[in-house]
């Protein structure tokens, strides 16, 4: 009975496009990761010729003066030395190939299957070799590195010099078994047939007559039978060994077509080298994944930018100086004049100083000193007033002791301040590298550091402060910020200036970078009965936005944006790029005083719930009293600015902690994210900066109109009965009533969902469901109740009303 085998064809997976790097990218990164190999390669070589001359200046990297011996200057004497004498030894040359491998695995997109597995076995022979280096040649600590040299130190404290060996000998049988598929059937089947070979040859060269020739290939024929016949087939697959016994010769003689199958299996199975590949299957992709890689394929991701794709960022030119020494001047006078007072007046209260250190910064300039031993903190923080009595300064603040470190810290005024420029901090790289998704330059630190924060991670900053100490201008340091890093399409602002004055110079981009309700004339928000509207009005788009989320299965806006991007959500459902949107109030404090709770429950509830969605708060005011600055907005407000306060109870309002109040003014701030407090010298934009900001931003082709926010109708103007008209209503009235009465959840965002509608359009179809008696009244942000309870129901309703 003839054998039948029937060969299944296996399903090979879809082509997986990658959204990673592109071709160009990767030649790019495969020629830097090539070069840089050779670059180590030549290190490590010159290294073995020049690490004596090159010993004494490795302390001396920065020094343009000093020159290495090494090929590659003081760069390959320093890597060198990390790699050969403090890392592996000569074992770190497996280093540059692995990278040479890897870089021209991705210069020539090759496939990556056995890259890691190639890392991985390299990175075992650099150990296995270091501790085999450090235990055979110890004299030689340059051939093991230190890491050899060490390990081997370490491991004979426990096992020995023979626990070592032993040891080694296990590593080198593990990776000749893994590795190189060692097996002894394998040595004994060679070394017969080297002997046989050498057989062969001896006989050969003693033999010269024909006859002895033919003899000798019988020999040679039969010993070789002799060998198959007694040396086991050895099989190697990916995981398993297994010996194939030799095939009698009764079996193959028992049927014909079984003696042909047999033969090929035995044919197949002489290979000793013989390895199995396997085949890895993934998971078939969804439909929309799959449509989605099409649509990447076919048009790129989505660019959300590309209705303006010509727009230019503002230059650094529009931004001013502000003098022209933009570093910071050391006094050494003064500096040693105030550390004379400081000890002096220390001294007099019998503390002593072990070391004093200063650190100057634009504004303020930080002694930092450590007192004798046994000295209590709180006996120098008592002495705040006595030092700023000594040194006839203003706003000396003492921090006992600093976070992380074991000292305390006096700050102290400088007597010539030097003022922070916008343009200095915009032009800093921390700035201008910066990977945030909402940067924000505030300053500088006492050291002299730019200070930029994420306002997506803070998630809602509070800035308080007195008058004319620097809040308006934090606010203009904090929008020109975005305006110099973000796109129109990334990013809108909501404002609100119940002064007037303050913000009506962002009015230039009203249709670039502003949000406003539907039937609101300006942009900027002036008046505070339509606060409340726009604040309501931005629940509602969280409201929005959180079902979009909820449609596309993501945590957050930036998952969200993502996926869009990738053209996995379909613009037909409802789905658009959402931009991040930062609502900056000027004056908190006016809004209280004349709305009250209307304004803090709906700032409350975005302060809670709108981190997520994108949604940012900032709020200012002049008055940090524990009614405008409420427990609840406090909790949900961890990022907090103070300028200068009169009191250290406002102090303690805003920060929890004083120092507040021994600020000196002119933008001088204190910051906190909820852990340590920084001072922070703010930086300075003048109205002529912003001006020429805005302009430059305003004259670039710009949207049609400003993002219109979802629109809000108050309780007292919910509009019942204007459109009760039967012959007014809109043509999807019907459908949309039967979405809501089916879902039981009188929403407009449902509609607009359910029939791909505009949420004006849906807004307006709500209001005839309500004068219909279909949907209840408008409950703020919370979605109406349905009145009609099923199907059978909605239909009595509208036959009543046509009798």
């Amino acid at each position: 009975m003839a054998k039948q085998t029937s060969k299944k064809k296996a399903a090979t997976p879809k082509k997986k496009r990658s959204l990673g790097l592109s071709k160009q990218n990767k030649i790019l990164l495969g020629s830097v990761i090539m070069l840089f190999a050779i670059a180590l390669f030549f290190s490590f070589t010159s290294f073995y010729f020049t690490w004596q001359e090159d010993q004494s200046l490795l302390s001396e990297f920065a020094n343009r003066n000093e020159q290495a011996q090494n090929l590659l200057n003081k760069f390959g004497a320093s890597i060198g030395h990390l790699f050969l004498y403090k890392g592996f030894g000569v074992s770190s040359f497996i280093v540059p190939i692995l990278l040479f491998l890897s870089g021209l695995t991705l210069f020539f997109s090759l496939p990556k299957n056995g890259l890691i597995k190639k890392w991985i076995w390299g990175l075992l022979f650099i150990l296995w070799f270091s501790i085999a280096f450090g235990f055979f040649a110890a004299k030689w600590p340059l051939l093991g590195g230190l890491v050899g040299y060490e390990m081997n130190d370490f491991l004979q404290d426990y096992v020995g010099k023979i626990g070592v060996l032993l040891l080694l000998i296990f590593g080198l049988i593990f990776i000749l078994v893994r590795l190189f598929k060692f097996t002894p059937e394998n040595v004994l089947l060679y070394f017969k047939q080297k002997k046989t070979a050498l057989s062969e040859e001896f006989s050969s060269t003693t033999d010269a007559t024909d006859s002895t020739d033919a003899a000798k290939e019988d020999k040679k024929s039969s010993v070789t039978e002799k060998v198959k016949e007694e040396a086991p087939v050895v099989v190697e697959t990916y995981t398993h060994k297994e010996k194939i016994p030799p095939i009698e010769k009764e079996v193959v003689k028992e049927d014909n077509s079984f003696e042909v199958t047999v033969a090929k299996e035995e044919e197949e199975l002489i290979p000793d080298n013989l390895d199995m590949q396997v085949e890895k299957v993934t998971e078939e992709k969804e439909e929309t994944d799959n449509l989605a890689d099409k649509l990447v394929e076919d048009f790129g991701e989505f660019d959300p930018t590309l209705e303006l794709a010509n727009y230019k960022f503002p230059h650094i030119d529009l931004l001013d100086q502000h003098g022209a020494n933009t570093g910071i001047t050391i006094n050494q006078e003064e500096l040693e004049e105030n550390k004379n007072k400081i000890v002096e007046t220390l001294k007099n209260y019998k503390i002593g100083i072990a070391q004093i250190k200063a650190t100057i910064g634009p504004t303020v300039t930080l002694y930092e000193i450590v007192p004798d031993a046994g000295v209590r903190i709180s006996k120098i923080k008592n002495l705040e007033d006595d030092i700023a009595l000594s040194l006839a300064a203003l706003g000396i603040r003492i921090i006992a002791p600093i976070p992380g470190k074991g000292t305390i810290g006096i700050e102290v005024p400088n007597k010539n301040p030097s003022i922070v420029s916008m343009r200095s901090v915009i032009a800093s790289s921390r700035f201008q590298k910066a990977e945030m998704e909402l940067p924000i330059a505030f300053g500088k630190t006492i050291s002299n550091e730019t200070l930029v924060v994420d306002l997506a991670k803070m998630p809602h900053l509070l800035m308080a402060g007195a008058t004319g100490q620097g809040k308006s201008v934090g606010l203009n340091a904090v929008l020109t910020s975005l305006l110099y890093k973000k796109h129109p399409a990334e990013v809108k602002f909501v404002l609100v200036d119940p002064k007037k004055v303050e913000l009506t110079l962002f009015n230039k981009i009203e249709r670039h970078f502003l949000a406003k309700l539907p039937d609101s004339e300006d942009a900027i928000i002036t008046d505070n009965a339509k606060v409340i509207n726009t604040l309501n009005s931005l629940c509602i788009e969280m409201d929005n936005r959180y079902e979009l989320l909820k449609a596309a299965m993501v945590r957050n806006i930036k998952e969200y944006n993502v996926k869009f991007k990738a053209r996995k959500l379909n613009p037909n459902d409802g789905h658009m790029f959402l931009p991040y949107i930062v609502l900056v109030i000027d004056e908190f404090a006016d809004l209280i005083m004349t709305a009250g709770k209307e304004v803090e429950t709906p700032i409350a509830r975005l302060a809670q719930l709108a981190r997520a969605i994108g949604i940012h708060l900032i709020i200012a005011t002049q008055r940090p009293s524990v009614n405008v600055i409420t427990g609840i907005i406090k909790a949900n407000f961890p990022a907090r600015i103070a300028f200068r306060v009169t009191s250290k109870i406002d102090s303690r309002t805003i920060l929890d902690a004083q120092g507040a109040d021994q600020l000196i003014g002119r933008g001088d701030m204190l910051y906190t994210q909820g852990n340590d407090v920084i001072r922070v010298q703010c930086a300075f934009v003048d109205t002529p900066e912003v001006e020429k900001i805005t302009g430059y931003i305003g004259s670039q082709r710009a949207y049609a109109e400003a993002l219109l926010l979802p629109e809000y109708v108050g309780p007292d103007e919910s509009g019942t009965g204007i459109d009760n008209n039967i012959s007014d209503r809109d043509i999807l009235f019907r459908d949309a009533a039967e979405v809501i009465v089916i879902a039981q959840q009188g929403s407009a965002s449902l509609i607009q969902r359910k029939l791909k509608l505009g949420y004006n359009r849906a807004g307006r179809i709500i209001d005839q469901l309500e004068a219909a008696g279909i949907v209840g009244h408008f409950e703020g942000s919370k979605a109406r109740q349905v009145l009609v309870p099923d199907m059978m129901a909605l239909d009595q309703l509208l036959d009543n009303e046509k009798k």
